[in-house]
Formats: structure tokens, C-alpha cells, sequence
């Protein structure tokens, strides 16, 4: 099968025809044809070895992807031909983290045992699942929507991480790539208003104008020279010294989320004094716990208004593509891109 497979031992990616065929190897297995794949920041990350994954031999990257079902275990309750997304991230059922329902901090599990990172990706034509990482599409979502299902997932545990999140309360975004833009489409959905956005790349900032929020749009240097406060910060560039400069923009009670995936090797100084005089709060969102029925149910709620890809800055590649895609999402001409796999 077709495949864009990455070598974690020397940070490498080929386009390979003849990659194998997953099989069923347990009961409650399922092989989803993939229809869409999605390239996160994560990914680039962990192609320029800034992010841990496996590197025990080549596979597919690839944690955000939809499909249909192709094949199943004797033991699952899926049927060949659903519409399926794929969670690529699981409890380990055995730890205390995942007892007490926290598996993002697991560590066997969680992000550490991540379908697409260190287990064969949807950066192919199909790939084996396990059935309890698999969710049937509600009507009225398609796989093409459900490509962004598990960055919404993300989201999702994002603003119950923040929450109460009161509509009127001053928010900023800081990064408008796909990320800043889910989370400005799930804050409209909501009802906010008062939402700064904050991007350096002008042609990011003008995808953005194709939401159509009403959403106040500016760049870092005019946020720099106005001293506006925010009651909410949500950073979503995965570069630490953006959190230690726009850090000065909270009001008194304000959060700081911390979204964007930094590398370990980021660091940012924050002034002690300030969190105690404003009686700040920090917030680090890790993956996405349980979220993702709340995902598919923030997909319905959108429908097409949001979910437009020409209008979130998507573009779709064949796997074929893969080298133009991570050319122009490291140019910022568009926020994501997208493997379309047929």
C-alpha cells in the first residue's frame, strides 16, 4: 500500500508504494482505509527531532485521521463500510493516572503509546486500530470534517481545562495557524466576542479573515506597543519565548493556557511576583482525555459554517504530495495540511 513513511533514526521521510498491509491480529482489531490524514505541528516537530517517537524501525506517521471501515476482528462491533475517526491516543487501564480517569499523565500509555507516533499512522492507505479508539461518524459529519475531529478533541479538553470560561471576558490568541484557528471557531460557536488574535505571518492573519468572526486581528508589534490586558491568554505557537513576552499581558486573575507544543528544549523566565500579585494561573493542556465525544459533538454544532476548509486554510495533498505540503505549511501560506487518500 501507499504510504509516507518516516525513519525516527535518522529523521527521514520517503513516499513508499509498497509498504505492508496491516492485518488483524487481535479480535476487537479494526483496519480503517484512511480518507484523511492530517500533518499537526506535532509532526514537524518530531521530523526535525525535536519530539520524541519511536524509532525502533520505519512507519507511518499520522495521529489525525478518518476513514471508513475496511476490515474487522471477529470480537468488534464495527461493520465493514462505517464512517470512522480514529483517537489516536488510549489509556493503559492499570496505573493510577488512568484509574482515576487522567491518562494524559500516563506513562506507558497516553501520548506515550500514540497510534501514528510510535504505532503505525493514518499517513497511509490503512491502519489497524484497536476497536476502543475507534468512533462511528454521527450523521451529518463527513470524513472530511472528521479530519480535524482530533485537533478538536484537543480543544475540547483545552476549555475544560480553562473553564469557567465566561462569554465577555477579553481573550487573546497568540498563533493563527490551524490550532488558532479551531480555537477561534469554537469561541465563536460559544458566543465569545471579545477575542484578540495575534499572528505575525500577515497571510495567516488574512486566512483568518475568511471565518468571518469579527474577531480583532493584529500583529505581535502592535500588541507589544497598545499594553492591552487580557483575562484569558491562549498560546498557541509551541515557542517558549512567546509565552514569557505576552506572560506581561495578563490582567489581575488572569490564565495563561499554554496549547501550542513546546520542544523540551524551550524555556521561557517568568517574574514569580507578578504570579503572586495578579494571583495568575498557568494551565499546560496535554492531548485529549474522554474528549473526543465532545469533539464530534462540537463538529455537528458547527456544520459547514465553521468547517470549511478553503476558510480554516486547509489543503489537501495526495501522499504522493508530502513534500509540498510541509514546504508550504513551514511557510505559513496555509495553516494545515491534509492528505487526501484515495
Amino acid at each position: 500500500m501507499k504510504a509516507v513513511v518516516f525513519d525516527g533514526k535518522n529523521l527521514s521521510l520517503k513516499y513508499d508504494e509498497n509498504y505492508p498491509m496491516p492485518t488483524i491480529l487481535k479480535d476487537d482489531d479494526v483496519i480503517v482505509k484512511v480518507e484523511y490524514s492530517g500533518v499537526c505541528g506535532t509532526d514537524l516537530h518530531i521530523i526535525q527531532g525535536e519530539f520524541p517517537a519511536s524509532k525502533e524501525r520505519p512507519l507511518p506517521l499520522g495521529h489525525e485521521f478518518s476513514g471508513v471501515v475496511h476490515q474487522v476482528g471477529k470480537a468488534s462491533i464495527f461493520k465493514v463500510g462505517q464512517k470512522v475517526v480514529v483517537d489516536p491516543n488510549r489509556a493503559c487501564n492499570l496505573c493510577n493516572f488512568c484509574r482515576d480517569g487522567k491518562y494524559q499523565y500516563c506513562l506507558t500509555a497516553g501520548i506515550n503509546s500514540t497510534i501514528g507516533i510510535w504505532k503505525d499512522g493514518g499517513w497511509a492507505q490503512y491502519c489497524r486500530c484497536p476497536q476502543d479508539q475507534v468512533y462511528a461518524l454521527p450523521d451529518g459529519i463527513t470524513t472530511e470534517q472528521a479530519g480535524l475531529c482530533e485537533p478538536y478533541s484537543c480543544v475540547s479538553h483545552g476549555f475544560d481545562r480553562i473553564a469557567p470560561l465566561p462569554v465577555g471576558n477579553k481573550i487573546l490568541i497568540v498563533g493563527a495557524g490551524i490550532i488558532g484557528n479551531l480555537w477561534i471557531t469554537t469561541l465563536h460557536l460559544q458566543g465569545h466576542r471579545d477575542v484578540t488574535v495575534s499572528e505575525m505571518n500577515k497571510a495567516r492573519l488574512d486566512i483568518v479573515k475568511l471565518l468571518d468572526t469579527g474577531y480583532r486581528l493584529i500583529t505581535p508589534d502592535v500588541l507589544a506597543a497598545e499594553k492591552q490586558l487580557y483575562d484569558v491568554i491562549i498560546d498557541c505557537t509551541g515557542v517558549g519565548k512567546v509565552m514569557e513576552i505576552s506572560f506581561n499581558y495578563l490582567r489581575h486573575g488572569g490564565k495563561y493556557v499554554l496549547f501550542g507544543c513546546c520542544p523540551p528544549t524551550h524555556q521561557a523566565s517568568l517574574n514569580p511576583f507578578q504570579i503572586y500579585d495578579k494571583e495568575l494561573t498557568i494551565i499546560g493542556v496535554k492531548i485529549n482525555p474522554f474528549s473526543f465525544p465532545k469533539a464530534l459533538g462540537l463538529l455537528r454544532a458547527m456544520g459547514s459554517r465553521y468547517l470549511n476548509y478553503e476558510k480554516l486554510g486547509v489543503k489537501t495533498y495526495p501522499l504522493s504530495g508530502y513534500q509540498d505540503a510541509l514546504k508550504e505549511l513551514k511557510a505559513g501560506t496555509i495553516s494545515k495540511a491534509i492528505f487526501k487518500i484515495v
